[in-house]
């Protein structure tokens, strides 16, 4: 049993791991989060199905045609059916998850690059730098980001030739659905990084490291920043979730990763000319997709709780 403290913040579980960095001890609390580690297991699954498929299938039978079966059922030879080229569903998930995947996450890591740094230095030096960052936000934050998203992917996309990385080959589409979804996407992160500094900076450390002589960067970098991680963790992670939606969304629209190159988004796009007949075009690739949003969500859950000082979980 239980037993904290007058606000309920420290169990006799923490106190008895004096010991323990508070790296471990997030940890531990993340691993009593039940929700995030079935959304952990649930993503172990999808990346060794996405990663590991590659090992067993190749890029080209995901992008074979087969014009004597197309719109083909499942069936022992394709296990997922195949679309409207006859190209196999599964090998497409397969490959198409991969470069999914690839969008949201170096989509979110540009996005913490960005709305961190100018959150950091909008709240830090104020005046007329914060004001010039805030306002830009809040202007940038009232254009509707799908409209801006298919705007820019429309006529931009098609400009960009395509990129070999690692033998593979993507088509331009991706790189600038990948910038357009890191770029437009930093405004509310820079926004909760500005209020944590906002409040970090009045703290006695910092005081003190001006005090001894700390430049304003190593102040920040140093000692600010490493106490503002924590929502920025919760945000980037729960913000992959968004991206994902947001890369079918487009997808779904015919205007984000453009053929040969698939994406579950694509993929969902396609089935569109079988909707009731072809189920098995949408269902593999939203299923897919459900599983990866309801996952990270989970995991974003366990990450908020366990990084919380004030959380009972």
């Amino acid at each position: 049993m239980e037993r904290g403290t007058v606000n309920g913040t420290i169990s006799l579980d923490d106190a008895n791991r004096k010991h323990e960095s508070l790296l471990q001890l997030v940890f531990a609390r993340f691993r009593r989060h039940r929700m995030a580690m079935i959304g952990v297991a649930v993503m172990t699954l999808i990346t060794l199905y996405v990663i590991g498929g590659s090992f067993f299938i190749t890029e080209r039978s995901s992008n074979s045609t087969d014009f004597q079966n197309k719109w083909g059922a499942p069936s022992a030879e394709h296990p997922f059916g195949t679309d409207a080229l006859g190209r196999d569903v599964l090998a497409r998930t397969i490959y198409g998850g991969q470069v999914t995947l690839l969008i949201s996450l170096l989509a979110m890591v540009v996005t913490a690059i960005v709305g961190t740094t100018l959150g950091l230095i909008s709240g830090f030096y104020g005046g007329w730098i914060d004001s010039i960052v805030m306002r830009v936000s809040e202007a940038l934050l009232t254009i509707p980001l799908l409209f801006l998203l298919l705007v820019i992917t429309k006529f931009i996309g098609s400009q960009v030739p395509a990129v070999k990385v690692f033998g593979r080959e993507f088509s331009g589409s991706v790189i600038v659905v990948i910038f357009v979804l890191g770029f437009t996407g930093w405004m509310g992160l820079a926004r909760i990084v500005r209020a944590q500094v906002l409040s970090l900076r009045e703290q006695e450390f910092v005081t003190a490291a001006r005090a001894l002589g700390a430049r304003n960067l190593h102040i920040i970098f140093r000692h600010i920043m490493p106490n503002a991680l924590a929502p920025v963790i919760v945000y980037t992670t729960l913000g992959i979730s968004n991206v994902i939606l947001l890369e079918a969304y487009i997808g779904f629209l015919g205007m984000g990763v453009q053929p040969p190159t698939a994406s579950w988004g694509n993929m969902i796009q396609r089935a569109t000319e079988k909707i009731d007949s072809a189920w098995w075009m949408w269902l593999y690739p939203g299923g897919l997709i459900l599983l990866t949003v309801i996952s990270i969500n989970y995991i974003g859950d366990g990450l908020r709780d366990a990084l919380d000082p004030y959380s009972k979980k």
